[in-house]
């Protein structure tokens, strides 16, 4: 492609909101525009969305983002493909005939199918599923939120009863409407995402019989049409936009938000890695073109596929932006998120308080569905101080329990990690993570790395970069790198109270079932 100015789309569909940003060659972003979107939880652990409302949230940042664009002077015809981003594990079903949603997305937090999963642990050949698709049994892969919604909502049994149930995750649901919807039908999945159903064949790509069977105990899974899988960057197989001021340009990538991540932080080499602080808390660690599925806690995944698939190891943590959000919006500690890091930073340390934030559980490397958000060591000395920074702690001692994990599957411990997400803006919090890590903490300048990643992806279907060492000098500007600045002793300690804290916060969820039974 010639040295004329060139752009890239990127719609970046997340748990809060929805974003459009547009970059240029060089990975800077030129115009973005953000919406949010409704939260809905209709009882305690049940978390969803509205899926038409996500579409027309997306549709409004690309028309909003297109405008800014063309007023800077900009030529419409500059941008080249759009690629797309998205929450993972997100479930959306809807009718194949009309088009329609037929209940709200389930949100990859919802714990509402805690009762199904200790059932699919409970049958024969459970403990082989992992090393098919690299998950584990758990609420948040979206194959549970599937059979919940067979089995409790009549509008989705009535629709599979006779043959027309779609089921997707929010990119295919995103990719599928963008289109036109039924009209023109292009229902596709990328296998970072597919990667997320546990219906996928982690080393063939491909949707695993095993896996739909294991799962068809009360329903036949062969009856619902699932996305067809391909790359996840592609010329043609994700269709064009059917409406708004891009009608007509190509939709040419496709990235689950976390491998979006690891692309836009250019993590292609084996033993890369890097961390998202977003609502959740997301580390991927690139392990090359073999999976490696983990003994120790972790999610074997899709890093990307742009020809070669190349997997990564995975640890998620269920809260880490979205407990700085519970402070602000539950316990009134202030309207914006920085001022919770400038609370935390007028005290010298946490003052012996541990906050272990297992509002849904806790993920990766622990895996107690039954855990819940438990405060330990308060006493007559706390302060609202203390609470923000043992919040921010959390996430920091979380990160480092998957580092560890990372570190045994591989035989190879880190020697960096990559950050990026809206906490890691906080310097308390960096800092923090490398001093309870040991390992340098590098930031870059330009943040927006979850977008470039949907962007890069799309840009190199269609010639905007010609391979991934032309990437090589894209947003290396102004990074920051964060060094230990406390005793490997003092660390040690601090995680070890950690860990305690973690123990002690498991069974809560049984107890109360135990207790209702009674």
């Amino acid at each position: 492609m010639s040295e004329e100015q060139v752009f890239v789309g990127s719609i970046d569909q997340g748990t809060t909101s929805s974003r459009f940003l547009i970059f240029d060659k060089q990975g800077e972003p030129v115009a973005i525009h953000q919406e949010e979107f409704s939260q809905i939880f209709p009882h305690p652990g049940w978390h969803e969305h509205d899926p038409e409302e996500i579409v027309s949230s997306v549709n409004t940042c690309i028309d909003k983002a297109v405008e800014q664009f063309q007023s800077k002077g900009h030529d419409i015809k500059s941008i080249k493909a759009v690629g797309v981003t998205n929450q993972r594990e997100t479930t959306v079903v809807w009718d194949r005939k009309t088009g329609k949603s037929l209940y709200n997305a389930i949100v990859w937090t919802d714990t509402r199918t805690s009762s199904v999963v200790h059932e699919l642990k409970a049958r024969p050949g459970s403990d082989g599923l992992m090393d098919v698709c690299g998950e584990p049994l758990s609420t948040y892969p979206s194959v549970t939120k599937l059979l919940w919604l067979l089995k409790n909502k009549p509008e989705v049994k009535e629709v599979y009863d006779r043959g027309d149930l779609a089921f997707g995750t929010i990119d295919a649901w995103l990719i599928y409407k963008l289109n036109g919807g039924a009209e023109k039908n292009v229902f596709v999945s990328d296998p970072t995402n597919a990667a997320r159903t546990m219906f996928m064949d982690i080393r063939s790509l491909e949707y695993s019989d095993k896996m739909r069977k294991f799962f068809s105990y009360e329903f036949d899974l062969s009856k619902v049409h699932f996305p067809k899988i391909v790359k996840s960057s592609d010329k043609s197989a994700f269709g064009e936009l059917a409406a708004g001021a891009l009608k007509g340009f190509k939709i040419t990538g496709c990235l689950g938000d976390q491998s979006a991540a690891l692309v836009g932080q250019k993590g292609f080499k084996a033993g890369a890695a890097k961390n998202t602080y977003g609502t959740g808390c997301f580390l991927l660690y690139n392990c090359g073109e073999k999976p490696v599925i983990s003994k120790n806690g972790l999610l074997s995944t899709i890093a990307y596929d742009f020809g070669t698939p190349v997997y990564a190891l995975e640890g998620s943590i269920a809260v880490a932006g979205s407990g700085v959000k519970f402070l602000m919006q539950n316990l009134n500690f202030g309207v914006k998120s920085e001022h919770i890091s400038s609370l935390a930073e007028e005290v010298p340390d946490a003052g012996g308080l541990v906050f272990v934030t297992a509002f849904s559980g806790l993920f990766a490397p622990y895996w107690i569905d039954d855990a819940q958000g438990t405060m330990f060591g308060i006493t007559q000395h706390t302060q609202t101080g203390h609470i923000a920074r043992a919040t921010l702690e959390a996430v920091c001692y979380q990160t480092k329990a998957i580092l560890d994990a990372m570190a045994k599957d591989s035989s190879q411990p880190l020697t960096s990690l990559r950050v990026d997400g809206g906490m890691s803006n906080s310097t308390l919090t960096m800092q923090t993570q490398a001093d309870v890590t040991g390992i340098p903490i590098i930031r870059p300048k330009m943040r927006e790395t979850t977008a470039l990643g949907a962007a890069i992806a799309a840009g190199l279907a269609v010639g905007v970069w010609n391979d991934l060492s032309e990437l090589e000098k894209v947003n290396v500007e102004g990074e920051t790198t964060f060094e230990r600045k406390i005793s490997e002793k003092d660390a040690k300690k601090m995680f070890r109270r950690w860990e305690r804290a973690v123990e002690m916060t498991k069974g809560w969820v049984v107890e109360e079932e135990e207790d209702e039974k009674k």
